[in-house]
């Protein structure tokens, strides 16, 4: 039966089947999240959403990488069982053999290549993250100084990295990472300019982050009109770890919607040394106001 010829080759992939099988059961190993002993919730750190972005680039590499040296030989394995099962052989059914393989490892190199920079990349973001996040904890460890951070505060389809509370008004944090460009030395350059509109590196042009921040200050301001029936200053901050900030746009002074900073003395920049624009008893508000829709977010059902 010449079917056979075709059907008993397929026995010589078990092992590499059972080896791909694995490697995709493991894959949850990857991403289990740590969750509470007391009620089995997810347990919310800083920088969270980057944490588990971060997470899923690392499981996708993993799953390329484990997946690629299987994949790849599964076609010149069952060549092999070919040869020894057929009558004759055919030199342009191996060779097709040899393309498919060939193909597979090229398409993998280029699968495993881009989960690198993609991993690189997430690395560098959650670092610039958490080290605007452990400033701002900075700020609210002193009792003297009545600061809230929320980490991680839901919008309506997206995050906003950090919003704080501080009696000089709501501030809208959001981090962004940037490589460096070198110069012909090699040295890095770490300067950006920023204007109105957009952020000058050397070598390219950004928009889309100042929009954002902006998007999500006017978001949470309409947000705490509607919800807290307070009418409160909230301000935008762009925290560029590690820039040098060329800032063109200070002659506007305070009537700027948004301000780039580098983060490095975070609580002086923020200028909460300034006059209280909030009291206590509105603070308090703001915070309960800001906290309940924290936890909704976080006790909703994930979708089925």
């Amino acid at each position: 039966m010449a079917w056979l010829e075709y059907v008993l080759p397929l026995i010589f992939l078990a092992p590499l089947g059972a080896a791909a099988l694995v490697a995709i059961t493991l894959r949850d190993v990857q991403t289990v999240g740590l969750r509470s002993p007391h009620d089995g919730k997810p347990i919310r750190e800083i920088a969270q959403a980057h944490r588990d972005r971060l997470e899923k680039a690392r499981m996708v590499f993993f799953l390329d990488a484990t997946l690629a040296p299987t994949l790849t030989l599964m076609p010149l394995v069952y060549g092999m069982g070919r040869m020894l099962f057929a009558e004759e052989q055919s030199w342009l059914e191996w060779s097709l053999y040899g393309v498919v393989s060939t193909l597979l490892a090229m398409l993998f190199c280029f699968l495993i290549l881009r989960d690198v920079q993609r991993v690189r990349r997430l690395t560098r973001s959650l670092a610039c993250e958490l080290a605007v996040g452990q400033a701002l904890d900075h700020l609210i460890r002193p009792l003297a100084k009545p600061d809230f951070v929320f980490h991680d505060f839901p919008a309506d389809s997206y995050t906003i990295d950090n919003v704080l509370v501080t009696p000089q008004g709501v501030f809208v944090i959001q981090t962004v990472a940037r490589e460096f460009p070198l110069d012909l030395e090699g040295r890095p350059i770490n300067t950006v300019s920023v204007e109105s509109e957009r952020l000058r590196f050397r070598g390219w042009n950004e928009r889309q982050v100042l929009r954002k921040v902006r998007l999500s200050t006017v978001w949470l301001r309409q947000w705490l009109a509607r919800h807290a029936k307070l009418s409160v200053p909230v301000s935008g901050i762009l925290v560029l770890p590690g820039w040098e900030i060329d800032d063109e746009t200070e002659h506007l002074g305070d009537s700027r919607d948004v301000r780039v900073v580098d983060g490095a003395d975070l609580a002086t920049q923020l200028g909460t040394a300034q006059g209280e624009a909030i009291d206590d008893a509105q603070r308090q508000h703001l915070v309960e106001i800001l906290n309940g829709r924290y936890q909704r977010v976080e006790n909703k059902p994930p979708p089925q």
